[in-house]
């Protein structure tokens, strides 16, 4: 006796009719006007930045731009793609019903690729978005360089006041201080510089920096290596600089040691000389950085 073995049931191996690409030229129309509305959106707010800025128009048009890309994507997901769920049964390898629903599932999944147009406008919404995005760069500003090592102080600049007047050995007592600048840049926050007179014997400087302090005068950073704030406050009775800010002490005869406070480094000291006719010259730019330790820092500490 002949024994075959019947065809597969399309119901037992889940064979079903071949899938196509949902037609929905009105949701077409709605995909396309949201990454149009994307596009204008992203490019207007860096056009409303860049001509000047105002935050709550930026804020409305990010809004926008942000918006019309999620419609435009949730759309064509759901109204542009075979939503239809597949499972996938056990069958035999070898079954040509198989292979031909496999090819027809994969056939409908490439429906996106047939609409070349809401692929260019969607390359289009991700750029004019980007666009928008480009705000905070631009807003950066110029990279400082080198402006946070080195300060307006060179060889040979004599030391001025806020006015610019040359300073002379005869404007302090001892216990004086006074903010001088180089020559030429009075103001220039990160070269302001405490010139104070004390007695040259209780000076207790390094050796090699002894000669930048001429009969008494030293000159310290007056910017703070804590925080950056102005160390305007000094105590001559115990030759103490202080910081306002957080209290940060510094010795003055000790090279400007910090004794007190979250200060952990010395104000850098500025070399200068005494001239003959009474005022101050520098020698240099200060040898270290000014300012707050973390200015300092490079990627290898």
């Amino acid at each position: 006796m002949d024994r075959r073995e019947a065809p597969p049931d399309p119901s037992v191996s889940g064979l079903q009719p071949e899938e196509q690409t949902p037609n929905d030229p009105a949701a077409e129309r709605i995909v396309a006007a949201s990454f149009v509305l994307t596009m204008v959106a992203g490019v207007a707010v860096l056009g409303v930045y860049l001509a000047g800025g105002q935050t709550q128009i930026e804020g409305a048009l990010l809004f926008l731009a942000l918006g019309g890309l999620g419609v435009g994507i949730t759309v064509w997901a759901h109204r542009l793609l075979p939503n239809r769920e597949h499972i996938e049964l056990r069958h035999r390898l070898a079954d040509p019903r198989a292979e031909r629903e496999l090819a027809a599932t994969l056939k409908a999944e490439e429906g996106i690729g047939r609409r070349t147009m809401l692929l260019r406008l969607l390359a289009g919404a991700i750029g004019g978005l980007a666009a928008a995005l480009a705000i905070p760069v631009l807003s950066l500003g110029p990279g400082p360089g080198r402006d946070l090592f080195v300060t307006r102080w060179r060889k040979g600049l004599r030391a001025v006041d806020m006015t610019g007047a040359p300073v002379h050995a005869a404007d302090l007592e001892i216990g004086g201080v006074l903010t001088v600048f180089p020559e030429g840049s009075p103001g220039s926050a990160n070269s302001q510089t405490l010139l104070i007179r004390v007695e040259p014997g209780l000076l207790r400087l390094p050796p090699d920096r002894a000669a930048w302090a001429p009969n008494g005068y030293v000159a310290y950073s007056k910017v703070c290596t804590h925080a950056g704030c102005p160390v305007g406050l000094y105590r001559a009775a115990q030759h103490r600089l202080i910081c306002p800010c957080h209290q940060s002490t510094f010795d003055v005869l000790d090279g400007a040691q910090p004794t007190f406070g979250p200060a952990a480094r010395p104000l850098p000291q500025l070399p200068i000389a005494l001239q003959p006719d009474g005022t101050f010259v520098a020698l240099g730019d200060f040898p270290e950085p000014v300012g707050p330790s973390f200015w300092n820092r490079t990627q290898h500490e």
